[in-house]
């Protein structure tokens, strides 16, 4: 037996992982649809689709907010699934335990994320949904390590171990920030109110909005004019917050992009390439998800990419701190695994 070679079920409990991961994100992608449509309680009862079990609800009935909140449940119970064979398969395949305990925390943060978004419907209770929102993105970095550390690039000799000790710092704290950021965002979402700064990049003219309370009284006579609701010097502050760890995001995605490039670690100037480019998208989404006045599709669209962006940063992170093992644990217990070599 070749015990270089990488067994078929290596290979597809992999693609499976990636498979998972890409489902994650389209589920974050279409909650962020039914937040930014704020239909989020087009249905009123849990875990029945009025009063059907939702996997027999009459697609006949899919229409207007039933379609986009009854599709994100269609789609998370999918999520679930899938971990739940993830995990199994995990258990049954790979011979890292660290590796199937993380395959077990899917299934405990994927059934916690369930519960979180029924209760949000039965209690309606927006803080609830901050948290149903978070736990998406949480889980969606679970996912993504999974994925790679079942990967071939990662079964791979460590050449990225020690040489990027110099990173951890820069690609941790960055994408702490990114998920500072999303948690910003979730907040403002689930406040289901209009654009607390309806300008950019400035806030009413200025770089630093004045809250006065004659100030928030002139805003909001003004917004009055347009039939937008009136805002308070806290929303006001929440969303100049998320502008300002943006700006914190993007010197931490610079700062990584520069040292991975002078210290020519690969695979780490790709990632960090990639990095970069995500960043620079984002941010003229979130101008235009502004400008727009918060148009469902480009909210929808700033709020997957935002995802991505933390998948990325976990991916980094798992470089950067992976201990250089030669063999590596995996080739060391497939082996062991492994039928002698017949002469």
């Amino acid at each position: 037996m070749n015990v270089g070679s990488e067994p078929k079920s290596t290979i597809w409990l992999n693609r499976f992982a990636w498979f998972t991961a890409f489902a994650t994100l389209l589920l974050i992608c279409s909650g962020g649809m039914v937040t930014s449509k704020g239909v989020g309680l087009a249905v009123p009862d849990w875990p029945t689709t009025f009063g059907y079990n939702m996997f027999l609800f009459p697609a006949s009935k899919w229409i207007g907010g039933i379609l986009f909140e009854h599709t994100h449940r269609l789609i998370a119970s999918t999520v679930g699934f899938l971990t739940i064979i993830l995990a199994v398969w995990l258990w049954l395949v790979d011979p890292r335990r660290w590796v199937r305990i993380l395959g077990v925390a899917a299934v405990g943060a994927v059934i916690l994320q369930g519960v979180l978004g029924g209760l949000r419907v039965t209690m309606l209770k927006d803080e609830i949904g901050i948290f149903h929102a978070c736990l998406a993105q949480a889980f969606f970095g679970l996912v993504v390590i999974i994925a790679l550390v079942t990967s071939r690039s990662w079964r791979a000799p460590a050449a990225v171990a020690g040489r990027a000790k110099s990173l951890r710092g820069v690609a941790l704290t960055t994408t702490v920030f990114i998920y500072l950021q999303l948690a910003l965002g979730a907040t403002m979402r689930h406040q289901h109110r209009d654009l607390a700064i309806t300008d950019f990049p400035t806030a009413y003219g200025q770089w630093i909005p004045d809250t006065s309370a004659a100030a928030i009284a002139k805003i909001n006579a003004a917004r009055d004019t347009i039939a937008m609701s009136d805002v308070s010097a806290a929303q006001i502050w929440l969303q100049m917050a998320h502008r300002f760890d943006a700006v914190l995001v993007a010197i931490g995605v610079i700062w990584f992009f520069v040292s991975a490039h002078r210290e020519k670690i690969s695979p780490l100037r790709g990632l960090s390439t990639a990095w970069l480019i995500g960043v620079l998208v984002q941010l003229t989404l979130g101008a235009w998800t502004i400008l727009s006045n918060k148009a469902a599709d480009v909210a929808t669209a700033h709020v997957a990419l935002g995802a991505a962006l933390l998948g990325l940063g976990a991916i980094i992170c798992a470089f950067c701190f992976r201990q250089n093992e030669t063999p590596s644990e995996f080739s060391a217990s497939r082996r062991a695994k492994s039928d002698p070599v017949i002469a």
